[in-house]
């Protein structure tokens, strides 16, 4: 289904428009940057984020607003408790990435998140809010309250005023400056580029990380995993890294892709969709690749597309249709649902057009897709695109690929003659 709306919301035009009338409004009024921050207590990530707070303020002069959030409504993070140990896992996989402190890796206890929430209820100093998570990550990996400042602060409250100052979005550990939100240290550096046009030269928080195809080779039967689905941007976009990894390392790249979330009844609010998609939009536009132009390909355009997808991994070229049936869907406005559209990104992959009307009759991929889908849900995930390299732990997003290759590059050390 075609729609204006995600080339309206990701228009760089538009974009440009918003950026110079908040600009000019800041001029006028002769004030500094204004950020507001959005913590959730017992979240990992907005734990390493507030570290940041100090920075801000010293380096790029601005000023930040902090305050508490409840966690997102279900409906926008489905699945609580893997979302939990999933977050309490990545974060630790970030820090580490970035060469910092880990923060907590259990949930909290009811007790602590109380205090905790009341400790930081109302402080609108944002070097004091940073202090005092601080102080709550250490009582979280310790289980000692003793170590959370007392306050009578009013949680309740600052939740609700949090909850409401959020508007527009659902996840705790976001910066919303000027119209636009940024998600944790993931994407604190877009955050950071703009800041850095207000108050050029400054040092960066942290760095971006991303994939660096060093070129090591892995050891034979080294396999990258990879579960995908036909409506995921996030997908598109992390398909051409991904191959490239496998290439340069020689690792076997083995798709298992699996239905949309929406088409297995989880939910996807209005907000979450269109945060996607302006995230996608400056993601894509940084790795240099087309994207606004959608054609929903959710329901049947999707079922049409994995019966050929599946059919295309058998031939060897599932990866050259799976990229050109998303960037059809997300870049082109391609209407896959339709036997003209689906062919034009079928042949392009290299698969003839009665090959694709064979494909179309086999109903073997539902067997196949929810198989792929309960070896995702095994590896402690829900959401695609994830990733695994042989029997290590997952990684989900496309934000992980520089693990993957850490993982690829981890394997190929242990094989590599006089490593041990």
């Amino acid at each position: 289904m075609k729609t204006l709306l995600p080339q309206i919301v990701t228009s760089p035009a538009l974009r440009s428009v918003q950026r110079t009338l908040a600009a000019a409004r800041r001029r006028l009024n002769l004030s500094r940057p204004v950020v507001r921050y959005f913590h959730q207590v017992d979240d990992p990530y907005s734990a390493l984020a507030a570290r940041a707070l100090p920075h801000l303020e010293a380096v790029w002069g601005a000023r930040v607003i902090p305050c508490i959030v409840p966690p997102p409504d279900v409906a926008a993070a489905p699945d609580t408790e893997r979302l939990t140990q999933w977050s309490l896992r990545d974060a630790a996989t970030l820090a580490d990435g970035l060469g910092m402190e880990a923060s907590f890796t259990s949930a909290p206890s009811a007790e602590l998140l109380a205090r905790a929430q009341a400790a930081l209820a109302g402080i609108s100093d944002a070097t004091v809010f940073s202090a005092i998570s601080s102080a709550i990550e250490r009582a979280f990996r310790t289980g000692k309250a003793s170590a959370i400042p007392l306050s009578d602060g009013d949680a309740r409250a600052a939740l609700a005023r949090g909850a409401r100052a959020r508007r527009g979005h659902y996840l705790g550990g976001m910066f919303q400056f000027e119209g636009e939100w940024y998600w944790g240290l993931d994407r604190l550096p877009y955050l950071e580029d703009r800041l850095a046009r207000i108050r050029p030269g400054g040092v960066r928080f942290a760095e971006r990380l991303e994939v660096r195809l060093e070129g090591k080779k892995a050891s034979a039967g080294t396999v990258i995993e990879a579960f995908v689905s036909l409506r995921s941007p996030y997908t598109y976009i992390a398909i051409p890294r991904l191959r490239a990894l496998a290439e340069v390392t020689g690792a076997e790249l083995r798709l298992r892709p699996v239905l949309p979330m929406v088409m297995r009844g989880l939910p996807v609010p209005l907000p979450k969709r269109l945060y996607i998609m302006r995230d996608t939009k400056r993601e894509a536009e940084r790795l240099g690749l087309p994207f606004g132009k959608v054609s929903d390909p959710v329901g049947a355009p999707v079922e049409r597309g994995l019966a050929v997808l599946f059919a295309a991994m058998d031939q060897g070229k599932g990866a050259d249709f799976l990229y050109s049936f998303l960037r059809g869907v997300f870049a082109e406005g391609v209407d896959a649902g339709t036997d003209e559209g689906l062919e034009k990104l079928g042949v392009r992959a290299g698969i003839r057009a009665d090959a694709m009307q064979a494909a179309l009759s086999d109903e073997s991929w539902r067997v196949k897709a929810e198989a792929n889908r309960a070896a995702m849900l095994d590896a402690g995930l829900w959401g695609v695109p994830s990733f695994r390299v042989n029997d290590r732990s997952a990684h989900w997003g496309q934000d992980r690929l520089w693990a993957v290759e850490a993982d690829l590059n981890a394997a190929s050390a242990r094989n590599t003659p006089g490593t041990s």
